[in-house]
């Protein structure tokens, strides 16, 4: 009788959890974890590529050096940052540094249209054609994420599953700010100013009359 009880006293915990959301915060949960995994590897995936592109360009355009320099210190700063998603500050670290990286490539790819020579290699092809595809899968694993991010904060706001998160410690994740990574991903615009006119010769003064 006893078990009997103990089996009908979970069956009614489980319907009662089930109830208020406890197994869809959890599956919510995970597929955020799982977005985010993927946009990590994209990341990866981006930064394994640039020191063949680096040694690439350098191989035809030594003289670009401040450009390369620039990628090169940009991967290293986000190769020191120890990420973690659901903190907020950690996650803007991340993704300004990401920017200035992204921004960093766009600078050398629009300077290796000064070298016919180094446009027509090969390798450089390649790796430019891999860049612009992980470039692509940064974008759909970074927009997927953002959904993610807001699906699961919406429903642990919700009522009854607001409930269930306080209980259990689930809070809401901080997002990606998609206009702020917009500007920083951005090159720089270069302005040299207009020069001013120049000064308008006086035309003679006509000679009085005699």
């Amino acid at each position: 009788m006893r078990q009997l009880f103990r089996l009908m006293l979970l069956a009614v915990a489980a319907i009662s959890i089930s109830g208020c959301g406890y197994n869809a915060i959890q599956q919510k949960d995970e597929a955020v974890n799982a977005g985010w995994s993927e946009v990590v590897n994209q990341y990866k995936r981006r930064a394994d590529l640039i020191p063949n592109l680096v040694n690439t360009v350098q191989g035809y355009a030594q003289q670009e050096r401040q450009v390369l320099t620039e990628v090169t210190n940009a991967r290293a700063k986000v190769g020191q940052i120890q990420v973690n998603a659901d903190d907020a500050d950690s996650l803007k670290q991340f993704q300004q540094a990401q920017g200035e990286l992204g921004s960093a490539l766009s600078r050398l790819l629009v300077v290796s249209e000064n070298y016919p020579t180094l446009k027509s290699d090969q390798n450089f092809r390649d790796l430019q054609a891999q860049l612009e595809g992980t470039e692509n899968r940064i974008t759909v694993a970074r927009g997927r994420y953002i959904q993610l991010v807001q699906d699961y904060n919406t429903f642990i706001r919700s009522f009854p599953q607001v409930i269930t998160a306080k209980l259990f410690g689930y809070k809401a994740k901080p997002n990606f700010t998609v206009d702020n990574e917009a500007q920083i991903a951005q090159p720089p615009t270069v302005d040299f100013g207009t020069p001013p006119a120049a000064p308008q010769p006086t035309p003679p003064q006509p000679a009085p009359a005699q």
